[in-house]
């Protein structure tokens, strides 16, 4: 049997909600798959436990993680809280620590669901974010605080194996998946440091490793045009820290909104675990209600599954999530139904159990 041992950390707001759906869909397919289980073992780690301990997770919280296959993650966020405490000292640590300098962000048309700009056309592309330097850096600091001088200094951080690391990822997936094209997001027009490097070593990876693949180049203003004119016309894009991360929320409104769209933070050399997570944060303003829609947390566990070798579940997983969608009998609010997150949960489980009995 193919045991594998994976951490859960739900967090706060709607992630404990769409997290309890999440581990019933999977709990399902052990049910059925006598060759595979799934060891979980929950951590509290949350705004809650801060309050509590002062941390947001103990001190030896990487140690502790490094020994899972994977980790589940929910959404962090709590206005008792600042928002940058909750980031630094929780995700950041584990994208960085473990390097996870993949973050993977499906951007694709799902069945029942309407698009004002698909205009009646399947949009399919994915999003290779540099995950483990660039814009999201601690490296800076400030001066005269409060005083009409005061200034702030925050540095990018850009490395040639950095670049060169998310653009071979990026390619390795689009030749396994008969994509022909990498979109790069750039701006070296004004940004005439780290964006030349990352232009330059980028498509010198392209060129000498996969001659195969074109490059197509975008400075990021014009690229965001690009996502809501054309947004067939892409395939694989890969962009900085902060230009992923603002391209991949948009690509998420191209096709139904951040509550259907899954992320991963892959280690691809399996060195460390990598961190599935959903595109959405924690919504205070809904949390505790049980209408948050769970299918991008669900989504991103099928990403973990696929992650572990197990292909063949993942497409369970997306398969159901896709009936269900194309039902359209049960849909959240945020996708124009009156469905709580629990009856959403069900009926994807529904579906799962209808594929194995038929």
């Amino acid at each position: 049997m193919a045991s594998f041992d994976i951490a859960v950390i739900a967090g706060d707001g709607i992630g404990i909600e769409v997290m309890e759906e999440t581990l019933r869909v999977l709990a399902v397919l052990e049910e059925y798959e006598s060759d595979f289980s799934l060891n979980l073992e929950k951590f509290p780690w949350s705004t809650e436990y801060y309050l509590e301990h002062g941390r947001m997770m103990p001190e030896d919280g990487l140690e502790i993680l490094k020994k899972f296959d994977a980790i589940l993650f929910g959404a962090i966020g709590d206005a008792r809280l600042p928002d940058d405490l909750t980031i630094w000292e929780l995700i950041m640590p584990i994208r960085k620590q473990f390097q996870q300098y993949v973050n993977f962000r499906p951007v694709k048309s799902l069945p029942g669901i309407h698009s004002p700009l698909s205009n009646g056309e399947e949009i399919d592309f994915v999003i290779f974010r540099e995950n483990a330097e660039g814009e999201y850096s601690t490296s800076g600091g400030t001066m005269f605080d409060g005083q009409a001088e005061e200034m702030a200094v925050q540095n990018v951080i850009m490395t040639r194996d950095g670049v060169e690391k998310i653009t071979r990822a990026a390619c390795e997936y689009a030749m396994k998946h008969g994509r022909k094209k990498i979109t790069n997001a750039t701006k070296s027009n004004v940004i005439v440091h780290t964006m030349k490097m990352w232009d330059k070593y980028l498509k010198q990876v392209v060129a000498e490793e996969y001659p195969e693949l074109e490059v197509e180049s975008n400075y990021i203003d014009a690229l965001v045009a690009y996502f809501v004119q054309r947004p067939q016309s892409f395939e694989v894009v890969v962009a900085s820290n902060l230009f992923g991360d603002i391209l991949s929320d948009l690509g998420s409104g191209l096709v139904g909104g951040l509550g259907l769209s899954p992320s991963a933070n892959i280690n691809p050399e399996k060195e460390f675990p990598s961190m599935f997570e959903a595109v959405h944060g924690s919504a205070p303003d809904i949390a505790g209600k049980g209408i948050a829609n769970p299918i991008a947390q669900i989504w991103s566990g099928a990403l973990m599954l696929e992650h572990l070798g197990r292909l063949d579940l993942a497409d369970r997983v997306t398969t159901a999530i896709e009936d269900v969608l194309r039902e359209g009998e049960v849909k959240t609010a945020d996708i124009g139904g009156t469905a709580t997150t629990a009856e959403m949960g069900t009926a994807i489980i529904t579906k799962i159990r209808e594929q194995y009995e038929g």
